[in-house]
C-alpha cells in the first residue's frame, strides 16, 4: 500500500484553516436574523410559485358560482320543488406537486354552503363519525335526547373531481400550468349534470446572484 503524507509546507497552511472553519461557522449563525411579519390573511403571497392558499380560495369561488349558474340547478329545484343536496367525493391531487386537498374541499363545501342554494350534507368520514356518535347515544344517553338511525338525508349529486399540472421549463424561467376539472354526478342514474374546469397558469423566474 502506498502512503502520500502531505509535507510540512502543506501541514502548516492546513492547520490554521482547520482552526478558522469553526469560527467562520459561528460567525455566519450570528449574522442570521429572523424576521416574522404578520400580514392580512386577504393578501396574495406567492413565494414558491406552487399552488397555495390564494389558489385554493379562488379556484373554489370561481368554480362553485359558475356551477351555480348553470341550468341543472334551476331545472332540479323546478322538478323537485327543493334545492338539491349535494355531497364532495374524492377530489384526486394528479399533479407534481403535494397539494393538500383537504383544504381545497373544505373551500368548495364552504362556498357551497355559503350560496343557500344547496343543501350540502356531510362527507363520508365524516358521516362514520357522527354514527358512531349515535350508536354512543344510543348506550349512554337519556331515550329523550337520543338522536334515531335512519333520518339522514340522502345525496342527489356528489362532486369529484382531480387537480393536475403541466409544467415547462427552460434558461431559469419556468411557466406552471394548473387545471382543476369538477364534475357533478347524479346518484340516481349516473347522469353528469355539471362539468366545470378552471385553469391558472405561473411564470416563476429565478434570477441569478453572483458572490
Amino acid at each position: 500500500m502506498i502512503s502520500i503524507l502531505p509535507g510540512k509546507q502543506s501541514i502548516r497552511w492546513f492547520t490554521p484553516v482547520l482552526c478558522l472553519f469553526p469560527v467562520l461557522l459561528v460567525l455566519a449563525g450570528c449574522g442570521a436574523e429572523k424576521r416574522v411579519t404578520r400580514v392580512d390573511t386577504g393578501v396574495v403571497i406567492d413565494l414558491s410559485g406552487r399552488w397555495n392558499d390564494t389558489d385554493s380560495q379562488a379556484v373554489a369561488e370561481k368554480m362553485v358560482t359558475e356551477m351555480l349558474t348553470r341550468p341543472w340547478l334551476q331545472n332540479f329545484s323546478r322538478d323537485k320543488g327543493r334545492p338539491p343536496v349535494v355531497i364532495v367525493g374524492t377530489i384526486r391531487n394528479r399533479s407534481h406537486e403535494h397539494i393538500n386537498v383537504d383544504t381545497f374541499i373544505a373551500d368548495l363545501e364552504r362556498e357551497m354552503t355559503n350560496s343557500q342554494r344547496i343543501t350540502f350534507v356531510a362527507t363520508k368520514g365524516q358521516r362514520e363519525e357522527i354514527r358512531e356518535e349515535r350508536r354512543d347515544q344510543a348506550i349512554h344517553a337519556r331515550e329523550n335526547t337520543q338522536k334515531a338511525p335512519g333520518r339522514e338525508l340522502g345525496a342527489d349529486y356528489i362532486m369529484k373531481g382531480q387537480i393536475s399540472t403541466i409544467q415547462d421549463e427552460s434558461d431559469g424561467i419556468k411557466a406552471v400550468f394548473y387545471q382543476v376539472d369538477l364534475e357533478l354526478v347524479s346518484l340516481e342514474d349516473n347522469v353528469k349534470s355539471w362539468i366545470g374546469q378552471h385553469k391558472i397558469k405561473k411564470v416563476i423566474e429565478r434570477r441569478r446572484t453572483l458572490f
